[in-house]
């Protein structure tokens, strides 16, 4: 088995960064590619069995629905218990959408523990006159999941009252810390103005977002964009009459690098009876959302910065200026976990890689750290592609029993409060808010659901009338998984009213 006993979540920074990582991660990625390897061939030579039947009332809900017993992977079982409930097709692996992110988020905690924070550090390599900078200021990030537009400010406010005021040369982007293929925003889903679809970065600003306002008035649209200092705005964005519908599917924006800046051109139709909205948008690339937010801000905290905002990497013999830390990890895996964060769960599954085996971080080694890291608790899942770490990816594969192990060994981890925190409660909050309320379960169940355009999935734990708490995982793959929910909530109503 290939463990973690050479880098383990107690060791120090500097004995991750030892020689002994190449060799590691060489290891155990040969095993980790054999295992895989087998198991594609067992499940090719030795076919599954077939699925066991299911309850009389689940059959007749999932019939109802019109799919197939044959999409569905079902496992439930009660704490305690050494028997599950219902075990259907549970040893299929099956892609789980954004359920992956329970393994993303599992694994963080027990490699990094709760406390883990990530840094953000600010370099010179100029020399300061009267709150003036002669040479370059350099901002090199480290991963962190959550440098939002306020954090941004605080964090230019403090290098204010520390009196640094101009800056003579350029501010520098060090995003060395992963190791990134190039990735198309549009390639899942052809959407590539929707956040989901925001790749990782070193250093993250905002999400790499803008939150766009729009304000119908007397038959004109106004858009308005905030921290946006040195954008054009060329509104071609047309009203349109008829119902509100999904508005942000309406919408097309290109960008245009000028002498003067850059002008973000808006085109599509608004329907007028949406009203004003706002929303978040990935409208600009990772440097030209730096150059919007960091001339904004600086601006108007009174700086003023002289040289451009680009990419690069930190000079040798720069002074370290200030070091900012993000928040907790058990912050971010609750925003990662509640909301459904995929860029985020990104950043903490590469930031696995890092610390496991040394910076940069890469695809690989964050996959290969999640496997390491379940294999030391455990957990040797050899079906297991994690993808991305966040769900939107239609490689991810894993079993409904595998997923419900990793919830036993979660429940029976230290971090357990941490990690049950971070899961919505059906008919309360999150992603499953609206599911199921006012019903007599809404609030007994923390559940991670999921969703693709072929994939419907949810995961964690409920408690029936009784107060027997249960694992529960229901993955359903089909081109018709749309189609799924009401069987999902007719699950949840039978589990809680079970004898």
């Amino acid at each position: 088995m290939c463990g973690i006993s050479a880098v383990t979540a107690e060791a120090t920074p500097a004995a991750r960064a030892g020689a002994q990582r190449p060799a590691l991660f060489h290891k155990c990625r040969q095993r980790w590619l054999s295992r895989a390897g087998w198991a594609v061939l067992c499940f090719l030579l030795f076919p599954l069995p077939a699925a066991a039947q299911l309850p009389a009332e689940l059959a007749r809900a999932l019939e109802e629905t019109g799919l197939p017993p044959t999409s569905l992977a079902l496992f439930v079982q009660e704490l305690g218990s050494a028997t599950p409930l219902i075990a259907h097709q549970a040893d299929r692996p099956m892609n789980p959408a954004s359920v992956i992110k329970l393994v993303t988020t599992f694994a963080a905690l027990e490699a990094l523990t709760p406390a883990y924070r990530w840094r953000t550090e600010v370099y010179a390599d100029g020399e300061e006159d009267g709150g003036r900078l002669k040479g370059r200021l350099y901002f090199k990030g480290y991963g962190d999941p959550r440098i939002t537009l306020e954090t941004l400010w605080l964090w230019l406010r403090e290098l204010r009252a520390r009196g640094l005021r101009k800056i003579d040369g350029d501010l520098v982007l060090d995003r060395s810390h992963f190791d990134l293929p190039p990735e198309d925003p549009a390639a899942f889903d052809g959407k590539p103005l929707r956040p989901y679809n925001v790749g990782p970065d070193a250093l993250l600003l905002n999400f790499r977002t803008q939150r766009l306002h729009i304000l119908p008035q007397n038959g004109r649209l106004h858009v308005r964009l905030e921290a946006a200092a040195g954008l054009a705005l060329d509104n071609r964005l047309r009203p349109v009459a008829g119902p509100c519908g999904d508005w942000k599917n309406n919408l097309a924006a290109t960008v245009e690098k000028t002498r003067r800046g850059v002008l973000l051109r808006l085109g599509g139709e608004y329907p007028l009876s949406c009203g004003e909205q706002s929303a978040h948008f990935a409208l600009f690339d990772a440097d030209t959302q730096a150059e919007l937010l960091l001339n904004s801000l600086w601006q108007e905290l009174g700086g003023r910065l002289r040289g451009r905002v680009k990419a690069g990497t930190v000079a040798d013999g720069a002074r370290l200026m200030a070091r900012f830390e993000s928040a907790p990890l058990a912050e971010v895996v609750r925003d990662i976990n509640k909301f459904s964060n995929n860029v985020m769960a990104r950043q903490v599954y590469l930031t696995l890689g890092a610390e496991l085996f040394g910076p940069p971080a890469t695809p690989e080694k964050a996959a290969l750290a999640v496997k390491t890291v379940l294999a030391s608790r455990g957990l040797d899942f050899v079906e297991l592609q994690p993808g991305n770490g966040a769900g939107l990816d239609r490689g991810t594969r894993i079993t409904a029993r595998h997923l419900a192990a990793l919830l036993g060994a979660a429940r029976a981890s230290l971090w357990y409060p941490e990690f049950a925190a971070s899961l919505p409660l059906v008919g309360l909050d999150g992603t499953v808010r609206h599911r199921l309320a006012g019903q007599p379960v809404a609030g007994q169940a923390r559940l991670k659901s999921g969703s693709l355009d072929d994939v419907r999935a949810l995961a964690g734990y409920s408690r029936d009338a009784k107060g027997r708490e249960m694992i529960v995982v229901c993955l359903i793959n089909d081109p018709q998984a749309a189609r799924a929910r009401p069987f999902q909530d007719s699950l949840l109503a039978w589990l809680f009213a079970r004898p």
